[in-house]
């Protein structure tokens, strides 16, 4: 078929791209919703059931830690795979993966083997690593105009997988009557299975066989951009505060006397606003500009560290976490579509592993690091390490949109 010669032309091909956009963007919010439910589940249950398998009852929070650090180590591996297979191949082997960790952990709660436990929440956090990807993946065949929704369709698919994750923990933890809490595990790998056969829905994007041919610029050329430093740093900070905070708040209400209800509760807030703005964030973002965007929601993740610092009442506790999911959601959605602007399509593999591997690996340190500096310094010390990160982070945002000759906000 000859190039398009007439403006009608352009606009049908991009009008077919969306059309693709759209219905991968629906798929991927599906296989969001069943395999972003893998950390709730292991969140849940990996310290319990650390506690009764490890003999050194200090490791009881291992296999949560070891969830965030196979996402951080998969995203590379998992790239690649994608690069060479095509992005349907490499989820639906993806979903195996999940399958695969959901039963080996299932096992090793039935043999009573700590190891087997841990191996199985690794495995389980490498298929967190793909599913990571979705996000990008929704961008493959859309328009520029498209393409901050395609991300916000998919990350709503969070916000049911925050509803199914518990419930799946409620309906299975005592299915196996023998080994409590396997049945939430085998329930793991039912919905890594489901995923398996959603994703088998998705259409090739129209650049996907390009993008294979060549590998365009060398790495390191890429990530020295200012405008990728830019993006990377505005995704790590909001990812990994995000995490860092999230995963003390709990500790520190119980520590203030405050119930575990009102500490479950809390997190249940907090999940609603990191996924319930994704309705309308790529809007925002349309309207308002990426840059701008980001930078909202990193002030708004400053500022649930002053709420937090202001009060420890469950209000307190409460407004520091809803706060803290808007300001995500605003940063870690704005700073996706900052990265998808500093690759070509042949590039496109490598750049979102690299940056994905700085974000989860500092997400899985952030993870190790919190219950301990909560333990040492307290819920006010926490609060008070968001500072530098974001005002760094807000700098070179600043930096960049005010440096000559950058694309348009």
């Amino acid at each position: 078929m000859s190039a398009p010669t007439s403006i009608s032309d352009t606009s049908f091909q991009a009008f077919s791209s969306d059309a693709i956009a759209k219905h991968n963007a629906v798929v991927l919010a599906a296989a969001m919703a069943l395999g972003g439910s893998s950390p709730a589940i292991v969140v849940s249950l990996g310290g319990l059931v650390g506690q009764a398998l490890a003999s050194n009852k200090e490791l009881a929070t291992l296999p949560v830690s070891l969830l965030n650090l196979g996402l951080a180590l998969g995203t590379i591996p998992a790239a690649m795979l994608m690069r060479k297979a095509g992005r349907r191949i490499g989820y639906i082997i993806g979903a195996g993966i999940g399958l695969a960790g959901g039963c080996l952990a299932a096992f090793g709660i039935a043999s009573f083997s700590f190891v087997l436990f841990c191996l199985g929440t690794f495995i389980i956090g490498s298929y967190g690593s793909f599913n990571q990807s979705y996000r990008f993946a929704a961008t493959d065949a859309a328009s520029e105009a498209f393409k901050p929704r395609a991300i916000s369709w998919v990350m709503t698919g969070g916000l049911v997988a925050g509803v199914i994750g518990p419930q799946t923990v409620i309906w299975t933890r005592d299915a196996v009557e023998a080994a409590p809490f396997a049945g939430a595990f085998l329930g793991q790998a039912t919905l890594a299975l489901l995923s398996m056969i959603v994703v088998s829905f998705l259409r090739p994007a129209p650049i996907s066989v390009a993008a294979t041919k060549a590998g365009g610029r060398p790495l390191i050329e890429i990530v020295r951009q200012p405008r990728f430093i830019v993006a990377a740093v505005s995704g790590l900070v909001s990812y990994s505060l995000m995490t860092f905070m999230m995963t003390a708040a709990p500790l520190a209400m119980i520590g203030c006397g405050h119930p575990v209800g009102a500490a479950a509760l809390g997190i249940q807030w907090h999940i609603l606003a990191m996924f319930g703005p994704s309705f309308f964030t790529g809007r925002l973002i349309a309207r308002f500009g990426k840059k701008r965007v980001t930078a909202t929601g990193l002030v708004l993740i400053a500022l649930s560290a002053i709420i937090g610092l202001s009060g420890i009442s469950i209000a307190h506790f409460w407004i520091t976490l809803v706060l803290l999911g808007l300001g995500w959601n605003f940063g870690f959605i704005g700073a996706t579509v900052l990265v998808i602007e500093c690759y070509r399509p042949e590039e496109r593999a490598k750049v979102q592993a690299a940056n994905d591997f700085l974000i989860f690996g500092s997400v899985a340190i952030a993870s190790f690091s919190s219950g301990k500096l909560l333990s040492a310094g307290g819920w006010e010390s926490v609060n008070w390490l968001v500072f530098p990160p974001v005002i760094v982070a807000l700098i070179l945002l600043a930096w960049r949109q005010r440096t000559k000759g950058i694309a348009p906000a």
